[in-house]
C-alpha cells in the first residue's frame, strides 16, 4: 500500500514542478486531517493568481480588479495608474511586512466624503466613474482571466462532500462571482466569497460598498461574517449550507495562496492542522527560499491545480472515496 506522501510524489502527479520542503511534516499533517474526517475540513483560497492563472498565452493574466473597465477612459486610466504604482510594492519580497501594511492601507483607504464612508482610492474612483453592473458583465466577458486546469474538478470534489470553500480576495466580490458564472458556467453551493461587496441602485449603478475595506493584508477569517454566499443565477442560489460559526468549527484547513501574506487568511481561526499550498508563479529563483520556509507545498511556474486535487483526495481517503 502506498503512503500519502508516495502518492503525492510529483513524478506521479499531473502537476508541473512541485517542491515539498518537509515531506515528513506534510505526511503527519495529511494523516491527521485524514483521520479526523472531511467533516472537520475547510478550504481557504486566494483568488487572483491562485485559483486563476498568472500567465495567459504568454502574457500576464488579468486580475479580478484589473479586468474591470468602466467605459470611462479617464477613470480607467486613474485606476491603472494606482495599480501600476502599488502592485509591485504589494508583491515585493524585500519590503518589511509592517511597511507593506501601511502602503496597502494607503492604496485601499483614503478619507473621501462619499455618503459618509471611508473608501479606498480605487473604490472611490469606481463610484465617481459611474460603474454599472452591466459594465462588470461586459468586462468579464471581454477579459482574458482564466482558471487553472483542475479548478472545476477541485470544486466538484469538495462540493460532493459538503466541504466549504472560502475564497478570500482583496478584489471585488461581485466581479469574482461574475467570473465564476461566465468562466465555469455553473454554481457551487459550498463556495463563499470573502471580499469587497458592492451596492447598486435599482438602475444598476454602483452607489457604495458594504462594510470595511478588505485588502491583501487583512483578508482573513476575522472578515468572514461580512461575506455573503455565492448567488448564481445559473443554478442553486442557496449558498453555503453552514453559517460562519459552523465553518469556524471546522478546525482542519487546506490553505491555497500565491503570496506569503496569504498565510494570514487563516488568522481568526483556532485551527488544529493546516496544510498550506503556495503557487510561486514568477521570480522563482528570488523567492523560492522564502516560499520553502513558509509553505508545506510549493508549485512553481504557474502550475495547474491537479496536484491539489490529488492532495484533497488523500485528505478524504479514510472514508472510501
Amino acid at each position: 500500500m502506498q503512503t500519502a506522501m508516495e502518492q503525492l510524489d510529483p513524478s506521479k502527479s499531473k502537476s508541473s514542478q512541485v517542491v515539498l520542503p518537509h515531506p515528513h511534516i506534510l505526511h503527519a499533517k495529511t494523516s491527521s486531517i485524514r483521520l479526523a474526517g472531511h467533516s472537520k475540513l475547510q478550504v481557504i483560497a486566494d483568488f487572483d493568481a491562485t485559483l486563476t492563472k498568472y500567465w495567459v498565452n504568454g502574457h500576464r493574466g488579468q486580475t479580478s480588479h484589473g479586468l474591470l473597465q468602466q467605459g470611462n477612459p479617464e477613470y480607467d486610466a486613474k485606476r491603472q495608474e494606482l495599480y501600476d504604482y502599488y502592485h509591485p510594492l504589494e508583491i515585493s519580497p524585500s519590503i518589511p511586512i509592517e511597511e507593506k501594511a501601511k502602503l496597502m492601507e494607503e492604496w485601499y483607504m483614503m478619507q473621501s466624503l462619499i455618503i459618509g464612508y471611508l473608501w479606498g482610492k480605487t473604490h472611490a474612483l469606481l463610484i465617481e466613474g459611474g460603474l454599472t453592473y452591466d459594465a462588470i458583465k461586459k468586462s468579464v466577458a471581454d477579459s482574458l482571466i482564466t482558471f487553472r486546469e483542475g479548478v472545476v474538478e477541485f470544486f466538484q470534489f469538495l462540493e460532493a462532500r459538503d466541504i466549504p470553500v472560502l475564497i478570500f480576495s482583496a478584489g471585488l466580490a461581485d466581479v469574482i462571482e461574475e467570473v465564476l458564472r461566465q468562466k465555469l458556467h455553473r454554481s457551487f453551493k459550498n463556495i463563499k466569497i470573502v471580499s469587497n461587496r458592492m451596492i447598486f441602485d435599482e438602475d444598476g449603478h454602483l452607489i457604495s460598498f458594504k462594510g470595511k475595506t478588505i485588502h491583501v493584508l487583512n483578508k482573513n477569517e476575522h472578515a468572514l461574517d461580512m461575506a455573503g454566499p455565492l448567488h448564481d443565477q445559473l443554478g442553486d442560489s442557496d449558498g453555503l449550507n453552514e453559517d460562519s460559526a459552523s465553518v469556524k468549527k471546522r478546525t482542519n484547513v487546506l490553505l491555497l495562496g500565491d503570496h506569503i501574506g496569504d498565510l494570514g487568511m487563516s488568522d481568526g481561526l483556532d485551527y488544529e492542522t493546516r496544510i498550506s499550498v503556495g503557487f510561486l508563479n514568477d521570480n522563482v529563483e528570488k523567492s523560492l527560499d522564502s516560499y520553502r520556509k513558509a509553505f508545506d507545498i510549493v508549485y512553481l511556474n504557474d502550475g495547474p491545480m491537479w496536484g491539489v486535487v490529488e492532495l484533497v483526495s488523500q485528505l478524504c481517503s479514510n472514508e472510501g472515496d
